[in-house]
């Protein structure tokens, strides 16, 4: 368990972090979101020991990492952002002496490495100087030294950064797979990721938290979460939107495409009204009107109108001041 309690960091007149609370048990995978320089590397990094806060608390399993630092260090498995590497040593040379500074040793240390290994894919580049590696090898062998004492609590910062579509999808799986016995914690910018790996998210900006949720939780919050996206073969467009516009539930109707004698609307719900109800009246309209349709269904509401809700009013606000 990682327990976060009012983090704060300022860096002279600068705060980077401020007022940071959140909690993460066993089997959860937290997705850490957030424009650059929102504040999500300098959290990870206090989470971990390597920055002191300037103020607030980090428990890790049963310590706090300013009064206990040691056991608490000994809990989690750290892969930093632009992570160093020793190009001199081949993979498994390198993992061997990260198992050494974990405190393994003899049949254990071997069992650890080979394990590390086999779950980051490194087989074919096991005996492979590090200088030779391509970014997305250099990078398994980064997460494996990460893994390597099996640590209850993993905080990974921008895992994925760099690496190509599949193995992008490789990370995100392995992630998947360990949180459901693991703490997991990573970082990223990455919407497509919060989704595809994490079982709640939290969106910084500006050193503070701005919303946090699952991800369906947070999708809800979405403008268009619950719009009702209708597909109707008519002639006349503007006269479907109308009638459209006259359902009491509609709060608003977009044109959202016109294709020759189809056109695309979405409706927009008013407060309070369910989007099953709304489809249902739609429904109801098209059979009355004897419309052709070939589509209707309803938004579930998308991150990445959620985060350009959040964190775009603070960015405009902030280039306007400059």
């Amino acid at each position: 368990m990682i327990k976060v309690e009012n983090l704060r960091k300022t860096f002279g007149s600068k705060i980077a972090v401020d007022g940071v609370s959140f909690e993460v048990k066993k089997g959860e995978v937290l997705g850490f979101l957030g424009p650059n320089g929102a504040g999500k590397s300098t959290t990870m990094r206090m989470i971990t020991g390597f920055l002191q806060p300037t103020a607030g608390k980090v428990r890790v399993g049963d310590y706090n990492m300013w009064e206990n630092p040691l056991q608490a260090k000994r809990l989690i498995g750290y892969l930093p952002e632009n992570a160093p590497l020793y190009e001199d040593m081949t993979v498994s040379a390198f993992l061997e002496f990260v198992a050494d500074l974990r405190g393994l040793r003899g049949a254990e240390k071997s069992k650890a490495v080979d394990k590390a290994v086999d779950t980051c894919f490194l087989q074919s580049v096991r005996h492979q100087s590090i200088e030779t590696l391509s970014k997305g090898y250099r990078h398994r062998t980064c997460f494996a030294q990460s893994i390597i004492h099996d640590p209850e609590v993993l905080i990974l910062d921008e895992p994925t950064d760099g690496l190509d579509p599949n193995q992008k999808h490789e990370v995100r799986s392995l992630i998947r797979r360990m949180g459901e016995e693991k703490v997991i914690i990573f970082s990223t910018h990455i919407l497509e990721e919060v989704e595809a790996a994490c079982s709640s998210a939290i969106i910084i900006d500006r050193g503070r938290i701005v919303a946090k949720g699952t991800p369906d939780e947070l999708k809800k919050t979405s403008p268009r979460a619950g719009s009702v996206v209708v597909r109707v073969h008519h002639s006349e467009p503007d006269a479907v939107k109308s009638r459209l516009q006259g359902i009491n539930d509609v709060s608003e109707v977009e044109v959202v495409e016109k294709n020759g004698a189809a056109s695309v609307f979405r409706a927009i719900p008013k407060a309070q009204t369910s989007s099953d109800s709304l489809s249902l009246q739609i429904s109801e309209m098209i059979g009355t009107e004897n419309w052709k349709c070939d589509e209707l269904h309803t938004e579930e509401g998308r991150l990445d109108e959620v985060f350009r809700k959040i964190t775009m009013p603070d960015t405009e606000t902030a280039s306007a001041s400059k």
